[in-house]
């Protein structure tokens, strides 16, 4: 049974399906094919990567509409509210660019890259209806999350029906080995997310444990985006390693930023509500460095807040002084970018290109995001 605030957010079938269309139509038409000069590129680096893959960036949105659909109406509804939310598309988009650096032309109509990128948005699509349910999350992008409109039952089941059609994707492809890294990226988030809740709430968490949640819930799918956009081309095995290690240095880097913004940003730039890993007791990197250069004076605040959930309302701010005070801002944004660094370097195995360029560029950016 969908909550209140489904009154207002709820559409006929109909009506999500012309919305998820929308999301389309409002994509430039004309393609840019990745081996020609950007003569006004976009503002920032993502910009760029989406108009160098805008035509199979399209045909990726088309096939998301597609298997999105279905005779049981709230599940068009509710993946319309999601789409609706926006988002980057930053994983799909990776899987497309990995696929076009690796020189993937395909047969004729060729779709395969295509494909697998809405596979890989399927599955992020489904962890975030599933987290959003267990982090009991408002907010998602900035508007209403899709469990805070049509409850959590709808958000898990709806999650469950996306992973499906990844898998469904999955198969369609005919390729085991396709199957095998993402699959296992799906287990490894899951295995990251458990993880993560092992940690919550225990300041003894290591540097080691802590990157190994942010590897599993966040990185892991990076690094699989990458990796089968590279398979489809029976490109040399380095070059399928290095599409990888780019991936999952980058997914650190950008779950480095993520974690800081929790504590550095406006709700606004968020899409959350600022200081939810605070308030839900997640041990994250701006928390272990406040942690480790407090006071004993310090370390029972942190102690009192996160592991006995025993905070006021200005135990926030109180939070926030402290890190500004031993720069854990700083210093987590500092570590995000020597894993940009290291994404970097993995790209030095191609020749260079316009893609080539616009990935170092992404791994940039996402650094910058924090700043």
């Amino acid at each position: 049974m969908v909550t209140s605030m489904a009154v207002a957010a709820k559409h006929n079938h109909a009506d999500a399906g012309r919305h998820l269309l929308g999301v389309v139509a409002s994509l430039p038409a004309a393609p840019v094919q990745s081996n020609q000069p950007m003569d006004a590129p976009g503002p920032d680096a993502l910009a760029r990567l989406t108009a160098l893959l805008r035509g199979d960036l399209e045909a990726c949105n088309r096939a998301i509409v597609a298997r999105m659909d279905s005779p049981v109406a709230l599940i068009p509804q509710l993946a319309a509210h999601i789409v609706a939310a926006g988002g980057k598309r930053l994983r799909p988009l990776l899987t497309l660019a990995s696929a076009r650096l690796c020189g993937y032309g395909g047969e004729p109509g060729g779709l395969r890259h295509v494909n697998l990128a809405a596979c890989v948005e399927f599955i992020h699509t489904a962890t975030l209806l599933h987290d959003d349910v267990v982090d009991e999350s408002l907010l998602r992008r900035g508007l209403a999350s899709a469990n805070a409109v049509f409850g959590n039952k709808a958000s898990v089941l709806v999650g469950d029906f996306l992973f499906a059609r990844a898998f469904k994707l999955m198969v369609e492809d005919g390729s085991l080995k396709v199957l095998g890294i993402l699959s296992q990226a799906s287990a490894t988030i899951a295995e990251g997310e458990v993880l993560q809740l092992t940690t919550q709430n225990d300041l003894s968490t290591s540097d080691a444990q802590y990157l190994d949640v942010v590897r599993g819930k966040t990185a892991a799918l990076f690094a699989a985006a990458c990796q089968v956009g590279a398979v489809i081309t029976s490109r040399p095995e380095r070059e399928e390693r290095a599409m990888a290690a780019y991936g999952m240095n980058l997914g650190i880097a950008f779950q480095l930023v993520d974690d800081a913004l929790d504590y550095a940003a406006d709700q606004a730039t968020l899409g959350k509500t600022v200081g939810d890993d605070f308030r839900e007791g997640k041990i994250t990197m701006p928390v272990l460095t406040a942690y480790a250069a407090g006071t004993e004076e310090d370390r029972i605040f942190w102690r009192r807040t996160l592991e006995d959930s025993d905070q006021g309302d200005d135990d926030l701010d109180h939070a926030l002084r402290l890190m500004e005070r031993c720069g854990a801002i700083e210093a987590t944004l500092a570590r995000a970018a020597g894993f940009a660094r290291d994404a970097k370097d993995c790209l030095a195995v191609f020749p260079p290109s316009h893609v080539r360029d616009a990935l170092a560029d992404i791994a940039d950016y996402t650094v910058q995001r924090g700043k």
